[in-house]
């Protein structure tokens, strides 16, 4: 069997809202999902760097973890991990197999055909109870209350940001969406939850725990004290614990580091052994790709996937922090589901840099760079706007521009190719 092929058949979007197809695979395989003891992440932005500290913590406190994410960034495999060592092919191939009845017995009773991400979903459940996983670190794809995860109980829920993104899915509002990210939050449990700036967003994840006797753990911005940074590593305090390294770049990542330590005193309330050297050590050496990666050295490259208003923000804070002085080129490839506008509006706002549009990997699923440069045109009065395939775009930029901080944003999915194509300059 070709995986990659079997894989490229399903439907890759999402269906109404329902469980449906998760409880009967859940169903028929035993319940994998409720021998495992999981954290749960879900949020706008934030999900995938928590669930690179949450994991680099556990296996550095000597605990065999399973991790779930998406996107990939370069291979399929990359979303089912244990250890940070990928599901290999063959192993895929067989949890496809034994699946794949199940599947199709599913489809020929139900009207709406199994999805992508169910199948994902299902194997990861699977495969990391059959490895024997200590714990399981699981991102939610796409909001929380219907997400395909949401199947589990875990022994922790973790809400990193509510903010606007796939509003055509969860809502138009931030209440609307609050709702559904609260929808992680289970009985008789505990939620870790950063406190924004609208209380009313607050409010639904207060009273949702509440409501399900979970006890909440929300992280202040007051308990965050002694801030500094530099090119390697940003340090703060937090409550007791004072010099706290992480490595990641932008203030974001303090917040995330926050929501691991307060995640970290719970399962050490539950009895688990994570010294103070595990937690330090694995927010210190935590690696988390496309989110303000360097990439590049000589020119300077930097990747992150940020693809809505509130990544922008964080992104555009980041090099404000890191590269105020630098002159700067942007490459933009942008989802077409994507409000490519607001985004453009952030971007644009570095009025001395070079604005280079592109369609990314795939015509069809981005934003065209024609309608971008227009739209663009007509927001600035910066001149130094141009359109340009993706692979263009890295020749222009490698050759052109070597005395520029290169940034590539706006998406995930371009990050095999752009560094394909690098690797090959």
């Amino acid at each position: 069997m070709d995986v990659n092929e079997y894989l490229a058949k399903f439907y890759k979007g999402t269906k109404n809202p329902s469980l449906r197809a998760m409880q009967y695979f859940m169903e028929q395989f035993d319940h994998p999902e409720k021998k495992l003891r999981a954290i749960h992440i879900a949020g706008t932005n934030g999900k995938g760097s928590c669930t690179e500290m949450m994991t680099n913590i556990l296996i550095n406190a000597g605990y065999k973890v399973g991790k779930f994410i998406s996107p990939h960034l370069i291979r399929y495999n990359e979303r089912l991990s244990i250890q940070n060592n990928d599901i290999s092919d063959q192993e895929m191939e067989v949890l496809i197999n034994e699946i794949k009845p199940k599947i199709e017995q599913y489809n020929n009773t139900h009207d709406v055909k199994v999805t992508l991400f169910e199948l994902e979903t299902t194997m990861a459940l699977l495969y990391f109870y059959r490895n024997n996983c200590d714990f399981v670190v699981l991102e939610t794809g796409l909001g929380g209350l219907y997400d395909c995860t949401n199947v589990i109980h875990p022994l922790v829920s973790i809400i990193t940001s509510v903010g606007y993104d796939h509003m055509h899915i969860l809502g138009n509002t931030l209440l609307e969406i609050a709702v559904q990210k609260a929808g992680i939050i289970k009985p008789n449990s505990h939620t870790v939850y950063v406190m924004q700036e609208e209380q009313d967003v607050n409010d639904v994840i207060i009273q949702t725990c509440k409501h399900n006797n979970n006890t909440l753990h929300a992280i202040q911005k007051e308990d965050i004290t002694n801030y500094s940074y530099n090119n390697e590593f940003q340090q703060f305090n937090y409550k007791d614990y004072e010099g706290i390294l992480v490595n990641l770049k932008g203030e974001k990542q303090v917040s995330n580091s926050c929501i691991c330590i307060e995640c970290t005193e719970v399962l050490r309330s539950k009895g688990y052994n994570i010294s103070d050297k595990a937690l330090r050590k694995g927010l210190k050496t935590v690696i988390h790709r496309a989110r303000f990666e360097t990439i590049y050295a000589n020119p300077t490259i930097v990747f992150d996937g940020g693809h809505n208003k509130p990544a922008i923000d964080n992104f555009m804070h980041s090099v404000k922090m890191y590269y105020q002085n630098d002159k700067k080129v942007y490459v933009i490839s942008i989802l077409r589901t994507k409000d490519y506008r607001s985004i453009l509006n952030d971007l644009l706002q570095d009025e001395d840099a070079t604005f280079i549009f592109t369609d990314g990997n795939d015509e069809h699923a981005y934003t065209p760079k024609e309608e971008m440069l227009e739209y663009a045109s007509k927001q600035t009065k910066n001149e130094k706007l141009y359109a340009q395939s993706l692979n263009n775009a890295v020749q222009t930029v490698t050759s052109e521009y070597k005395e520029c901080v290169i940034f590539f944003v706006g998406s995930f999915y371009i990050y095999g190719s752009v560094t394909e194509l690098l690797n090959k300059i």
